[in-house]
């Protein structure tokens, strides 16, 4: 599969009346995600923000941020993530091996969903359940892509996510990485979209290798070069879609360019929480300028998990035709009028709770939330609700319904 796509083109702010507009300050810049986020919200008129539950849904998300000290630290506590060592040491080569295997995964990071939901013969991979254990399970959904690069680099002593092994169809031919993901004993089904991931890794390896090095390290110091030290977040994915076209998220909406740039934003959040400092008083060994990451400025990462959960907590409204395509199992085109309207409603609304959550933490020192914390802890939230380990309790949600069917490679 041939992943081309043009250069993004400048995106013209679309007009709302003032009281739509997200607060920042006159030096701060606008992620052009969240313009065309509104654009594609307000056009669509499918999908609608309930702001009665934004306000208590933020309540709700903020006490529980708190009690269970959720922090951009809670990264390093998932059981299958690579975490860097620390106290960081800038020539440790431990980096580029943690650099490599967020890029590779946040490059994969798409269409895990089974049309067999719920069965016990859905997609899976068999692997232990934490890196220092024993013990064996089956990992399904997002993590079950996880847990195949951790067995082929532990188990196989396969290098699977260095660029410079898999960009190369001599060195890793395509039934290699086909073994990759050989699926678990019971599956009855293989991993989704096989061949157009294979694609992604011979085009985002093959760039690597031929400008910046090999390794996603060496793409991280020329963006400390272009910016002097003092990139953003916000910088960074704008250098990851301009370098990568498979990371280009982007849609037409009567003409209109919709960028929503999924991928691109978990890719960098993603390394902002593995190298985040044991002290927010610490420089960010990634972000290290004055301006530090401003972290903020990027968006949630709209997918089809967490606009199901934002619909539980009725922080997003449905028609009562949209739930019944959902509960149909309707599949939904990419770009399609329903598919950009669940996604674009939901990074405003997460902007929303955000900005709530701000007014209940007025006055507290500290760093801004920020809607990648929380997406990380609506994502957890999701999972945890599906494996029936945690109910919504204290305020009033709505029937969890199917997530929306897309397949593509944008999320």
């Amino acid at each position: 599969m041939a992943v081309e796509f043009e250069a993004p083109a400048p995106l013209s702010a679309p007009e709302f009346e003032e009281k739509d507009r997200l607060i920042f300050s006159d030096s701060e810049r606008v992620n052009p995600v969240i313009e065309s986020a509104k654009w594609a919200y307000s056009r669509t008129n499918i999908v609608q923000i309930n702001e009665d539950g934004v306000k208590s849904a933020a309540r709700h998300i903020h006490d529980k941020l708190l009690a269970e000290s959720y922090t951009p630290r809670t990264w390093r506590s998932h059981p299958l993530h690579i975490c860097p060592l620390e106290p960081h040491d800038p020539a440790d080569p431990s980096n580029k091996t943690v650099l490599n295997w967020i890029f590779l995964i946040s490059s994969l990071n798409f269409s895990f969903w089974s049309e067999k939901e719920g069965e016990a013969d859905r997609y899976g991979v068999e692997w232990q359940d934490a890196w220092n254990s024993k013990k064996k399970k089956v990992w399904t959904g997002y993590w079950s892509l996880v847990a195949a690069l951790n067995r082929a680099l532990q188990d196989d002593g396969i290098p699977i996510t260095d660029p410079n092994f898999y960009s190369s169809e001599i060195l890793c031919p395509d039934y290699v990485i086909e073994s990759v993901f050989h699926q678990s004993s019971q599956s009855g089904e293989s991993i989704p979209l096989l061949q157009e991931r294979i694609a992604v890794m011979r085009e985002v390896g093959f760039i690597l290798c031929n400008g910046f090095g090999g390794s996603f390290k060496g793409f991280l110091d020329e963006f400390q070069r272009r910016h002097n030290g003092d990139g953003t977040a916000l910088d960074l994915v704008e250098m990851v879609i301009e370098t990568f076209p498979s990371f280009r998220d982007e849609h037409y909406l009567e003409g209109r360019r919709v960028c929503l740039w999924k991928r691109a934003q978990i890719l960098v959040a993603e390394t902002w929480a593995a190298f985040y400092p044991s002290s927010p008083d610490m420089p960010h060994p990634i972000f290290p300028g004055p301006r530090g990451a401003q972290i903020h400025q990027l968006t949630m990462f709209a997918d089809y998990r967490v606009p199901q959960i934002l619909h539980h907590l009725k922080i997003l409204s449905y028609p009562s035709s949209l739930v019944h395509l959902l509960r149909e199992g309707t599949y939904m085109p990419s770009g399609s009028t329903e598919e950009l309207s669940l996604r674009g409603a939901s990074i405003v609304a997460v902007e929303r709770v955000r900005e709530e959550i701000m007014k209940l933490r007025e006055g507290d020192e500290g760093e801004q939330i920020s809607s990648v914390v929380i997406d990380f802890f609506l994502w957890d939230l999701a999972k945890r609700i599906e494996r029936g380990e945690e109910k919504i309790e204290g305020i009033q949600t709505d029937d969890i319904v199917p997530c929306h069917r897309t397949r593509s490679i944008w999320y």
